[in-house]
């Protein structure tokens, strides 16, 4: 049976990967700041906002959900809709 680690352990245990994860995030925002171009209104930066605002939540599953915001809903007929051939 696998003993529940306590939060500050899991802090412990996370906490350098966690940090650094969210460099990269910022790092990647400041590139996308400094390039040509403009991207307002691209779908993909409302899904990230949607995301990190989750993220600063107190709510429980924050994984699944944020994994929500980047999914289609499922779709029985997801082969017709996306072209994808029965038979390979």
């Amino acid at each position: 049976m696998q003993t529940k680690l306590t939060a500050p352990a899991v802090l412990d245990r996370e906490f350098l990967e966690m940090r650094a994860k969210v460099l990269q995030l910022a790092a990647s925002f400041d590139r996308l700041d400094r390039a040509e171009g403009a991207v307002e209104g691209d779908s993909r930066l409302t899904q990230l906002a949607q995301a990190i605002q989750l993220l600063q939540s107190e709510r429980p599953d924050k994984a699944e959900e944020v994994q929500m915001i980047f999914s289609r809903a499922f779709s029985p007929n997801w082969r017709d809709e996306l072209g994808v051939d029965q038979h390979v």
